[in-house]
């Protein structure tokens, strides 16, 4: 009996090693080579899986910038010097550009009215299920923190107003927060603090953009016409900046007469700016002045 035991335990034994030295020789001749590169490049991305990138975690988007399917800077919170590190890993020149961080074109929440009371789960997109959503602003920020629930580095909050802020200080621009949005009121904006941005997404014209927020863009197009580089537009009857020629002059910020462009300017700059603006009319008056009287002056003895 125990003779039979031993017998079956040592082929049991033999047949296990077997299977081992098969599937051993299988792994071997069926292996799939990896290339390194895959793994340098896992290296130098942030590891947050945030989904920023469009691709199934960290592991899918350096697959994808391996076989080119995605740019080197597909990782935004992973940052510049990563970018470079992992162009230098693909045998690329390293991508320039200026840092861009999130922003949210709405600084609407308790200046924009409301329909009603959305009672219901705080959510931006179980809230626009309810009749489109409680605001009268079909343009604006709900408030309900989908954006903040989808940010994994605490770079969103929802400010003192009701609508949803980016602090651009933790801001690594990942994109999760756009995604989120249902009304995609969050775009991609230069971190330069001399830029203005347009905190409007409202495509309704004057007296319909007026009537549903105290600060929303009427397209009035003052900015537009103050700008000395060209480059702010209104655009489907919103104002649209074009980062690309923006100095940071601010001169579009105190004619805007809704404080629609921040930098908002106070009440003691608009004044000032329109002092000037009175008295450079008024010198252009007098120059034109002069200049028709000495016309007439040298048109007199041609006549006799």
């Amino acid at each position: 009996m125990i003779g039979n035991i031993i017998n079956a335990i040592a082929v049991l034994g033999v047949l296990g090693a077997v299977f081992g030295l098969i599937l051993a020789i299988a792994s071997k001749i069926f292996e799939v080579k990896k290339d390194p590169r895959e793994e340098a490049i896992l290296s130098h991305l942030a590891g947050a899986n945030c989904g920023g990138c469009g691709y199934p975690g960290c592991g899918g988007c350096a697959a994808a910038i391996l076989a080119g399917e995605a740019p080197v800077t597909a990782c935004a919170p992973a940052g510049a010097e990563n970018a470079a590190a992992i162009a230098e890993i693909m045998g690329m020149a390293a991508p320039t550009g200026e840092r861009q961080v999130a922003f949210v074109r709405c600084t609407g929440g308790v200046n924009a009215k409301k329909r009603y009371d959305y009672v219901g789960i705080a959510d931006c997109v179980a809230a626009t299920k309810v009749a489109g959503g409680p605001l009268e602003c079909q343009f604006g920020c709900l408030g309900f923190g989908s954006c903040v629930s989808a940010c994994q580095f605490g770079a969103m909050s929802i400010g003192e107003n009701g609508a949803a802020v980016v602090d651009p200080e933790k801001c690594t621009n990942c994109g999760a927060c756009m995604s989120a949005c249902p009304r995609k009121l969050i775009v991609s904006v230069p971190a330069n603090p001399k830029k203005v941005h347009v905190t409007c997404a409202n495509l309704e014209k004057g007296k319909a953009a007026m009537s549903v927020c105290s600060v929303s863009c009427i397209g009035c197009g003052l900015c537009e016409k103050e700008c000395k580089k060209d480059a702010i537009h209104v655009v489907n009857g919103v104002a649209v900046v074009d980062y690309d020629k923006c100095v940071g002059c601010k001169l579009c910020t105190k004619v805007c007469p809704r404080d629609a462009i921040i930098p908002v300017a106070t009440v003691e700059e608009k004044e000032k700016y329109k002092e000037l603006k009175k008295a450079q009319a008024e010198k252009a008056a007098a120059a034109a002045k002069a200049a028709a009287e000495a016309a007439k002056v040298a048109e007199a003895p041609a006549a006799e």
